[in-house]
């Protein structure tokens, strides 16, 4: 379980798969995701099974079939006015930007494709990006277990481009 901000900032639990271990270094920092990764996470993320308990967001009302991924709590005070608008609408399961290039866009493409899904909703791009959701996860197609160069967390890219 993870809180999570969903709509109009509100936290909310978020069920997930637990896929990583916890294991941390001699100074007390996580190690790389490589090492915690557990076999049996491996496969739920490759498979995209990851995502099923989220399932019971939906039912909740938490979580939309569609919407921009509820990002981490700590990330709010890193969001633009402009990118704030991902939380008028309900967190989804899949979104534009999963389709759009999942990890493998930068936070500014990213969020920016969440704002455009938020000024563009409509049912005709819900179906659209529920089909290419189910197409990706069958072919397993952008899926990435881990990633060889991550993003920074966006709260550290942020704060560091505030101190330049």
């Amino acid at each position: 379980m993870q809180k999570r901000p969903g709509l109009n900032e509100k936290i909310f639990t978020m069920y997930k798969f637990r896929t990583m271990t916890d294991e941390r270094d001699e100074n007390g920092e996580l190690l790389p995701d490589s090492v915690r990764l557990t076999k049996f996470g491996r496969f739920l993320r490759s498979t995209s099974l990851d995502e099923l308990p989220e399932l019971f967001n939906i039912l909740k009302g938490d979580m939309s079939v569609v919407g921009p991924r509820p990002l981490i709590i700590r990330y709010l005070p890193f969001y633009t006015e402009n990118e704030k608008l991902r939380h008028s609408v309900r967190p989804g399961l899949s979104g534009l930007a999963q389709i759009s290039g999942r990890n493998h866009l930068n936070w500014e493409e990213r969020l920016a494709t969440d704002i455009e899904y938020v000024t563009n909703i409509s049912f005709y791009l819900d179906i659209k990006i529920i089909l290419k959701t189910i197409i990706k996860a069958f072919k397993r197609e952008g899926v990435v277990v881990i990633d060889k160069a991550p993003l920074k967390d966006l709260d550290v890219e942020r704060r560091n481009s505030f101190d330049n």
